[in-house]
């Protein structure tokens, strides 16, 4: 945001938000976490895989392949949650498994997808890998993880039977970069969203804040950090799996208790793209493309947190 403390609708104070990605999540959780977020207010986005996976998934995550899972989505979009894309299905697919993919997503959802996480099993992943680095801070990727991800994933290679770059600018608005341990979004990135020159097949990119497992969420959504939160006038993008220890016969009563406590203060509960839709309209594109330096610095920070943290 360059710095610039940004406006929120209605007079709210700060904005909140969660990008939920389906890994290990069943239709049961789904339904009991997602009844808690509405009833409390919150409108948030959830990742969804599109298509039944036609080989060995990486993921017992439920899928839109299943009726009543496809069905429960639509709900939940009508109720007025945002329906994000996490690749075709929960395994690596090719060019044209991806073009199918969006197909039964727009014709579940009415529209193709505008907010993008990445399953981090599947290799045709844009700009991901050894590749989200760049310069030194590749070398030191490739040495923090031995080498495992390098030249691994090709979503944006053109010519390889994994590409898809092209379908993906021509359809999706946001992608998700990188996550931090920062409850406020915007103290990690000079400008959000952010358009990346050099990655030219996603058109902006956010970053997020880290809740990838509920110890995660959980640490960052303190109520302290909710107070800072707020006193920043600040946003949380939550990047999270809900199928990731939140549900064990019933809901966790520390995340119940945070989400109650936080519903209860005067934040802007919209999903995804609603909030990255309303930063982008306060500056121009030029001023949401972020510089070489920028970028670095952001790489160096998001290494130093996966090195803490180990996540995608």
């Amino acid at each position: 945001m360059n710095g610039v403390r940004p406006v929120w609708p209605d007079g709210k104070s700060f904005a909140f938000t969660i990008f939920d990605d389906p890994d290990s999540q069943t239709l049961e959780i789904a339904r009991d976490v997602y009844g808690f977020l509405r009833d409390l207010g919150f409108r948030t986005t959830k990742g969804i895989w599109p298509i039944a996976p036609p080989r060995h998934p990486s993921d017992h995550g439920a899928t839109c392949g299943d009726p009543a899972y496809a069905s429960f989505a639509r709900e939940l979009q009508q109720a007025g949650f945002e329906i994000g894309l996490h690749n075709a299905t929960c395994h690596t697919s090719l060019r044209e498994e991806t073009a199918a993919g969006l197909a039964a997503f727009e014709r579940l959802f009415g529209a193709p997808p505008r907010s993008y996480a990445q399953h981090y099993f599947c290799d045709e992943n844009l700009y991901w890998g050894d590749r989200r680095v760049s310069g030194i801070n590749r070398a030191i990727y490739n040495l923090v993880t031995r080498n495992r991800y390098r030249d691994r994933f090709h979503g944006d290679t053109e010519g390889h039977p994994l590409f898809w770059g092209d379908l993906c600018r021509a359809r999706i608005r946001y992608v998700r970069s990188f996550a931090f341990a920062d409850v406020n979004t915007l103290n990690t990135c000079p400008v959000l969203p952010y358009h990346d020159p050099e990655r030219p097949f996603v058109n902006y990119w956010f970053t997020a804040s880290e809740g990838s497992n509920l110890g995660h969420f959980t640490a960052t959504l303190t109520e302290a950090n909710q107070e800072r939160l707020e006193a920043e006038g600040g946003a949380c993008i939550m990047y999270t799996h809900f199928g990731h220890g939140f549900h064990h016969g019933q809901l966790d009563a520390r995340f119940r208790t945070l989400m109650t406590r936080l519903a209860s203060r005067n934040g802007w509960f919209v999903p995804v793209s609603t909030l990255l839709d309303h930063l982008a309209q306060s500056e121009t594109p030029a001023q949401r493309t972020i510089t070489p330096a920028q970028r670095r610095r952001l790489e160096r920070r998001w290494l130093i947190h996966k090195m803490r943290y180990g996540s995608a």
